[in-house]
């Protein structure tokens, strides 16, 4: 068995006491609904089942063991949580399709009932504490399974030095992170002398408390009635009323921003707080290095530790919040004004739920609307009661613990990747991969979105119909390279002979009219929408810990996905919009060669980093037959890329990159997922130096363990410039691509 196994070591070596000294409460927190759970040193891990519910995801804890023997475990719910497969050791590879189908016939098992594939989509660790503070504060009972792996998680993520968290799990201790999560393991019992408290404490104060948090540490606090709302930049919702002419009107900011901001300003204007009960008063006295009935909250609106202070709010913006502060609020803010401006975004917020059945875009403006819902319907409010059912959706259980995603999965995204490592490698055709492709296609299918939103106008949202999610239907928000990745797999398997069609040539168009709205007017393409404001928004940047986050921007990645899957389409519908898609290709490919850094790469902004926006740049110039030896873009690209492999092969770019803007080696060494990006990007742009390329195809086989899988590595993805994600799936299917494309280009080459 090649796999670690690390959910024992980890789930157990904290045995210290976590709820054992039984202090007394006060009454208050007796009648609590939200009070105290209990928890355990770890769960039976055998017990726990991840549901598909038509790729609606939820992890439960059977308890009853008549129950859990009528509903087994399958082989994904024993990976997902790290327990043993006990699959047999598959005959070694000796060339990279047999690789291939090592790695296909693992990852086979992964398959959901579906017909996706699901994972983890974690990494901030500022998402986990949104939902337990909103547990709290709406008196959800927090299960004594779900507290104790909440606990396990956040011990096993807790920095291995000071003990404190950060912005994602591989970043240095914040305030930010230490801060929230320290509150969140309160929450859930741990008591505050756990010497994982106890040390954590030390490491949240030596950076200056909680005061010196940022913007959304200190929203989340004053919800929860640590801190006042005095502490609270002001987060105006009158903003929304503004006519839609004006530049800084809400409905040209990106999505996930105007979303989470609708919430934060309908709770910011109406200053609520949860119920005050002795937790919170002890954590008012363990969260600051101040006595907290003496600290200037004002005074410290914007107090933030240099090292979380990666985008500093502007003198503008400081200016605007102390107009705001010290003249709108109280001289010029009348209650008319301010009733008009919550029931507009509280209208806004209902449309957001509508429009998704309350799963919403993603965790941090869903938990905040389940908020709004609570403090405006009540608790027993069929908005309340299904938001606190949707949350469930954002969490996922790994052999660390339990964790909140960054959306409600990765599903259609991972999944036409799948299709896709399999059309590379030449074996769509191959009977033994069919049943697994059949169930992806009907999948996609299935997900494919079918009609724009309701009063998508009034709403602000961009067209969709014909598109797919990142994650699922449900969740309903069309993506550029969402919507192109997984038309091309339908295409792709449509076409193939023995599947049939399920995406009708009508739906087939409706993707295309749908992809045809995503160019910006340089040609580039961005993500949820086309560009409505330019980069100087970021003045308005609040947030303080992202950058680029104000408006939509260019992204090489997305634009590819476009181009590609125009190409694709056209190659099989020659006659439909032609002009129109040969132009949208030219342009594109155009602003793909205007973004070519100097050094000969591109910036990625969805994953780490020059690697892999180079790698679907080099795919966008071989797309219009633009290649090593015709190009010099592609020369230039493939030469940076050259110029940062390892002596080993393989390709390793940090995080940091992302941060900086610089190329950065990640101090663990080759990648995996980094080697096959690169390589990739080498083949499509038909670069000569096949030995070049046989290392890092050498070094991706090497690494495959005897049952067809790759371990996990460093983390992969990144939003914002500063904030780290997961994609565990990547790990396959880059992989698998890569080693699929060299074995059909390269089909000779012998490896020891």
């Amino acid at each position: 068995m090649a796999r670690k196994q690390a959910n024992g070591a980890k789930a157990s070596a904290d045995t210290a006491p976590t709820n054992g000294n039984a202090k007394k409460r006060g009454a208050e927190d007796s009648e609590h609904a939200a009070k105290r759970p209990r928890i355990e040193d770890r769960t039976d891990f055998s017990r726990w089942r991840m549901r598909d519910d038509e790729s609606r995801h939820t992890w439960h804890y059977l308890e009853d063991d008549e129950a859990a023997k009528e509903w087994p475990q399958t082989a994904a719910d024993k990976y997902f949580l790290g327990l043993p497969l006990g699959l047999p050791d598959l005959p070694p590879a000796k060339t990279p399709l047999d690789a291939v189908k090592n790695g296909l016939t693992f990852f086979e098992k992964l398959q959901l009932p579906s017909g996706h594939w699901g994972c983890e989509y974690g990494g901030p660790m500022f998402l986990l504490p949104g939902v337990v503070i909103a547990w709290y504060v709406t008196k959800t009972p927090i299960p004594w399974y779900y507290a104790t792996e909440i606990k396990n998680y956040l011990f096993a993520r807790a920095h291995p030095e000071d003990g404190g968290w950060g912005l994602h799990i591989e970043g240095e201790s914040s305030v930010f992170g230490t801060a929230l999560n320290y509150t969140v393991l309160r929450l859930v019992g741990v008591d505050a002398d756990h010497p994982k408290m106890v040390k954590a404490r030390a490491t949240l104060h030596k950076l200056g408390g909680a005061t010196h948090g940022p913007h959304w540490a200190k929203f989340w606090l004053a919800i929860l009635g640590v801190a006042k709302w005095d502490i609270v930049n002001p987060v105006p919702p009158e903003l929304w009323l503004l006519p839609d002419w004006v530049p800084i009107a809400p409905w040209k900011w990106w999505i996930h921003m105007r979303q989470v901001f609708l919430a934060m300003g309908w709770l910011w204007s109406k200053k609520w707080q949860a119920e005050e009960t002795e937790l919170i008063r002890e954590l008012r006295k363990e969260l600051f290095v101040e006595d907290w009935a003496k600290v200037n909250w004002a005074g410290h609106r914007n107090t933030i530790h240099p090292a979380e202070n990666y985008h500093p709010k502007s003198w503008l913006l400081n200016s605007v919040n102390w107009l705001l502060v010290n003249v709108w609020n109280p001289y010029l803010r009348t209650k008319g004004l301010a009733d008009r401006a919550e029931a507009w975004t509280s209208e806004l917020i209902d449309m957001e739920d509508a429009n998704t059945d309350f799963s919403d875009l993603a965790p941090v403006n869903g938990i905040m609307n389940f908020v709004v819902c609570y403090v405006r319907d009540g608790p027993d409010a069929y908005s309340t009661r299904r938001h606190r059912e949707r949350a469930e959706e954002f969490l996922w259980l790994k052999d660390e613990g339990l964790l909140c995603n960054g959306t409600n999965g990765v599903q259609c995204w991972d999944t036409a990747f799948a299709i896709q490592a399999v059309m590379d490698a030449n074996l769509t055709q191959d009977s033994r991969w069919r049943p697994m492709l059949m169930k992806a296609l009907d999948y996609l299918d299935s997900q494919q979105i079918r009609e724009n939103v309701q009063d998508q106008d009034k709403c602000y949202r961009h067209p969709r119909k014909g598109g797919w999610a990142f994650s699922n239907k449900d969740q309903g928000y069309a993506v550029s390279d969402c919507v192109s990745e997984a038309l091309k797999s339908v295409i792709i398997l449509q076409k193939t002979p023995g599947f049939p069609t399920k995406v009708d040539d009508r739906r087939i168009y409706d993707a295309i009219d749908t992809l045809l709205t995503y160019q910006n007017t340089s040609g580039s393409c961005s993500s949820y929408e086309v560009m409505r404001a330019g980069p100087w928004m970021e003045v308005l940047n609040a947030a303080e810990v992202f950058g680029n986050i104000m408006v939509e921007y260019e992204y090489p990645e997305c634009t590819t996905a476009v181009v590609t899957a125009l190409s694709l389409f056209n190659k099989h519908w020659p006659n439909y919009r032609a002009d129109e898609i040969r132009l949208f290709i030219d342009r594109a490919v155009s602003w793909i060669k205007s973004a070519q850094k100097p050094h000969g790469g591109w910036y990625g902004s969805w994953g780490i980093c020059f690697t892999y926006a180079s790698m679907f740049a080099l795919e966008s110039l071989a797309s219009v037959g633009e290649t090593y030896e015709n190009s010099e873009y592609a020369q230039r690209g493939c030469q940076f890329l050259i110029d940062h492999q390892r002596e080993d092969g393989g390709w390793s770019e940090s995080y940091k990159a992302c941060e900086t803007g610089e190329y950065t080696e990640h101090p663990s060494g080759s990648q995996v997922v980094m080697t096959a990006w690169a390589i990739i990007g080498l083949l499509k742009a038909k670069y000569p130096d096949v030995g070049r390329m046989k290392k890092g195809i050498k070094l991706i086989m090497d690494r495959q363990q005897p049952n067809g899988e790759w371990l996990q590595e460093a983390i992969e993805g990144v939003f914002n410039k500063s904030c780290m994600i997961s994609y565990p799936n990547y790990k396959f299917t880059f992989p698998i691509k890569a080693l699929g494309m060299f074995s059909q280009r390269y089909p000779e080459e012998k490896f020891d």
